[in-house]
């Protein structure tokens, strides 16, 4: 049983904006494919207010940018990088090759290959995501990527400094100074200067969403991404305050990013929608917390935590935060979210900003299929096979040609009868005589 002391707006459906932005998409990609750097220039400066001579930073001009760039904040980077490289490096070593001989002189085996290239998007515009690029770029090199491609734009006409600072420092081997549809489309695609990519990774606004999902299967992408979710479990322990600012948190990434509380206690539900009343109309970023909260804010009570688990299961929210006495009984009693922070000593903004995992997740229920971005989504598990006894591969061969037949595969099936006959003399009934002895 459940009680909702606030409920979210209803949100109407086709409200014709998605068509729209789909078409301009397809516009803009039709165009790019067409006309290659001429239209990126022209959708550049169209959108952007920026055509240089050219979009890819040379090495003197990095080596400039980072120089504008605090101390500190390289130091900050560096660090925080140095968490996403450790994480990263512990899931590459999780992954093994392998091959086993399943039957005598029949090997099967697993490689992990990283693919050739891949694009990063790292977003700009009100809120530069300089995180975004330790996400894309480092996790990439980690898996072995041999060319990183790194996208931003500028922010009203001036160098990003501390992004493309970041971006170099993540190991990126291009750094281009250009967003929106034509960053991501001249990667999907390539032009006569900026090279094709095989997966683009990277958050971005809706048109570059877009732009990733009609590209994808011409590259591979890192997730179909939708506005930031966070969710909090709490019980009669949790502090309210804490609950109320972590929602927050995470509701002023955008208007539609739901934050969504469920508790055990009432008396806690009701003490955290106190704080947030009392926090918000003094929040630098209210424009988008309020409206986010408004519209898409939820405070639900259940019965206890087992209940509490199932509804947040039903949620399959990006971001799940675990204020309870004993945290760890989330990891046993849930599977439907992005990532979990568990205590009162962890937030959803570490996992933004600095402690390691990767901050690109699922949403809209995704999390039910898929797990985030991380080393192994830019490398592609391939297989091999290999049969030195002429015993098993006559075996295998007259398998092969039941099994085929079954399905009336005969191609299939003679390659199979060829085996069988020519290494333990089996009958070739459809080329007689072929292999009258055993070779």
């Amino acid at each position: 049983m459940s009680k909702h002391l606030k409920e979210a707006t209803p949100v109407p459906a086709g409200d014709g904006a998605s068509s729209a932005v789909r078409e301009t998409v397809a516009g803009v990609l039709a165009d790019i494919r067409e006309r290659g750097d001429a239209a990126v220039r022209e959708y550049s400066e169209k959108f952007d207010r920026w055509a240089p001579e050219s979009f890819k930073l040379s090495g003197e001009e990095i080596e400039r940018v980072i120089a504008s760039v605090p101390a500190q904040v390289i130091g900050d980077i560096k660090t925080v990088q140095r968490n996403v490289r450790t994480f990263a490096q512990h899931q590459l070593e999780s992954m093994h090759d392998f091959e086993v001989e399943t039957e005598p002189g029949v090997f099967l085996g697993q490689k992990n290959v990283p693919v050739s290239a891949s694009g990063a998007y790292v977003p700009g515009g009100r809120y530069p995501l300089v995180a975004s690029a330790h996400m894309t770029i480092v996790t990439a090199k980690v898996a072995g990527v041999e060319r990183v491609t790194a996208c931003t734009p500028p922010i009203r006409g001036e160098i990003p400094a501390a992004t493309v600072a970041a971006m170099y420092l993540a190991g990126a081997d291009e750094i281009l100074l250009l967003g929106g549809v034509q960053a991501v489309a001249a990667m999907g695609v390539g032009t006569e200067t900026i090279g094709k990519v095989d997966l683009i990774a990277g958050p971005g606004n809706a048109y570059v969403a877009e732009a990733k999902r009609q590209l994808f299967g011409e590259v591979g992408i890192d997730l179909f991404a939708g506005p930031t979710e966070t969710l909090v479990i709490a019980d009669e322990f949790a502090d309210p305050f804490i609950a109320a600012v972590d929602l927050l948190s995470q509701a002023e990434h955008g208007p539609d990013s739901p934050a969504i509380l469920i508790a055990t206690s009432e008396d806690v539900a009701r003490r955290t929608l106190e704080h947030i009343d009392r926090i918000l109309p003094e929040m630098p970023t209210k424009d988008f917390a309020e409206s986010a909260w408004r519209d898409h804010g939820q405070v639900i009570v259940v019965d206890d935590l087992t209940a509490a688990f199932a509804l947040a299961d039903k949620f399959a929210s990006e971001h799940v935060q675990v204020l309870t006495e004993q945290p760890r009984r989330a990891l046993a009693e849930m599977r439907n979210y992005g990532a979990l922070f568990l205590g009162e000593g962890t937030c959803v903004s570490y996992g933004d900003k600095v402690i390691g995992t990767n901050h690109t997740l699922p949403t809209r229920g995704a999390a039910r299929y898929t797990g985030g971005l991380w080393v192994g989504k830019y490398l592609k598990t391939v297989t091999y096979q290999e049969v030195t006894s002429r015993e098993s591969s006559a075996a295998l061969g007259e398998l092969c040609g039941r099994a085929a037949r079954v399905e009336f595969f005969e191609g299939h099936a003679r390659s199979g009868d060829v085996r069988a006959a020519k290494y333990a003399g089996a009958e070739l009934p459809w080329a007689p005589g072929h292999y009258s002895t055993v070779s």
